[in-house]
């Protein structure tokens, strides 16, 4: 058969051009849709085209529209890539909220680096934290963080985090000693934080017993702290670094009231299994998942021995300035048995519990903690004290702003599935 030459007639070139320009004007217009921004993956595939977009007023990733592969990309598995381009959206002099304990450029820390340092999935891009698109989320909603010192530097992270973008006298703060509640009032939103070190109920909940051989938890029981976390719309638990005080706990069934009679000691594994049970149980019992989200924070590593990470002559954390680079690091300060609890605890559970897996991450940033740019007792290190790392370096807590913002930035992803 011969090839035909005639001319194409203009009707026809017309339509075609047409239902090209309209397959691309609904290709373009199709992702960036309100409802498809809200409803955005944990972690979006790189793309080569990738461009910045304007939203709010700040940069984020265009490519947080495209659908998220668990296959391909872990939140996981990354590295730490340092970007000065990108300020934090808050600063310890900007946030009222936040404690002493670590607010480090007030209490002298020079070097600034380790608030510039972004985590980069293999595989994916994790979208930045968006205060008001997190605000239009929470609206009308209670998001509480229930746990110990750790998760309450997560919730003053989070209350930083947003706290940028409302208004002088549309929030509010009220600290108590178990329950703290910022306010969002143009959006009838709390964000909530609730102390509970062991999540069950311990002897040192309240009055805290300084000697961890004093400590005893009450692994049976949970109920006088659960009477709070009811009716929330959003509860992230975490519990972990207060029972690593010794390699046994002190642990009781029943009454406070038999005293130091009543308790026995078993390995700590064992009772942080029982714990967790105690609260798993709790939550499958209490929470309606059609109405309440529930995340578990893993555990945050503390950084105490150098030679874990090849610093044979540092003290502790002390003057680390940058973070480890070696991906097959793993220090001693997080200890994988108990992580194996949470997983096989969590795994059992009838209420869907979302695992903010922070640990490997976390990790890497041996310069993120507050070391001796921090407090005791309520008053900041002394001279005298700064100079002595190896007894004063916190090396368990956090500089913020700093890694907590990321652990929040995970979550975030998360709230906006």
């Amino acid at each position: 058969m011969g090839i035909w030459r005639g001319k194409v007639p203009l009707s026809i070139i017309t339509i075609i051009i047409l239902a090209f320009v309209a397959l691309l004007y609904t290709e373009r217009l199709g992702p960036l849709s309100s409802k498809a921004i809200f409803r955005i993956k944990p972690c979006a595939r790189k793309s080569a085209d990738d461009k910045l977009v304007d939203v709010n007023g700040l940069n984020y990733a265009a490519d947080y529209l495209f659908d998220f592969d668990p296959d391909q990309c872990s939140l996981n598995h990354g590295k730490w890539v340092f970007n000065r381009s990108i300020e934090p959206l808050y600063s310890d002099r900007s946030c009222r909220f936040l404690d002493r304990q670590v607010a480090c450029v007030k209490n002298g820390r020079q070097d600034s680096d380790y608030r510039y340092w972004e985590w980069q999935p293999d595989d994916c891009r994790l979208p930045r934290f968006d205060p008001r698109m997190m605000l239009r989320k929470l609206k009308g909603k209670r998001l509480m963080f229930v746990g110990d010192s750790l998760q309450r530097e997560q919730w003053q992270s989070f209350v930083c985090l947003v706290n940028s973008v409302i208004p002088k006298g549309k929030k509010s703060m009220k600290r108590g000693r178990l329950h703290s509640v910022f306010r969002a009032k143009e959006y009838d939103a709390t964000i909530e934080f609730y102390w509970a070190p062991f999540l069950i109920e311990s002897n040192t909940d309240i009055h805290i017993l300084a000697d961890p051989k004093q400590r005893i938890v009450k692994v049976d029981s949970i109920a006088k702290h659960a009477k709070y976390w009811l009716k929330v719309d959003i509860l992230v638990f975490n519990t972990y670094v207060w029972w690593m005080s010794g390699l046994k706990t002190k642990t009781l069934w029943g009454s406070f009231a038999n005293g130091a009679e009543g308790y026995e000691e078993l390995e700590t594994h064992v009772s942080y299994t029982l714990g967790l049970r105690t609260w798993a149980n709790w939550v499958d019992s209490n929470v309606n998942p059609s109405k309440t989200r529930v995340f578990f924070t893993t555990m945050s590593p503390a950084h105490h021995k150098p030679a874990d990470w090849g610093n044979e002559n540092g003290t502790k954390c002390f003057n680390e300035t940058r973070p480890i680079t070696n991906k097959r690091h793993w220090g001693s300060g997080s200890d994988k048995r108990m992580m194996s609890v949470v997983a096989g605890v969590v795994g059992r559970m009838k209420v869907p519990v979302t695992v903010i897996n922070i640990t490997q991450l976390s990790e890497y940033r041996i310069d993120g903690h507050t070391s001796i740019h921090t407090e005791l007792g309520g008053k900041v290190l002394t001279e005298e004290q700064k100079a002595d790392p190896y007894h004063f370096a916190d090396c368990i807590h956090w500089c913020l702003p700093g890694v907590p913002d990321t652990w929040n930035q995970i979550l975030y992803t998360h709230l906006m599935l």
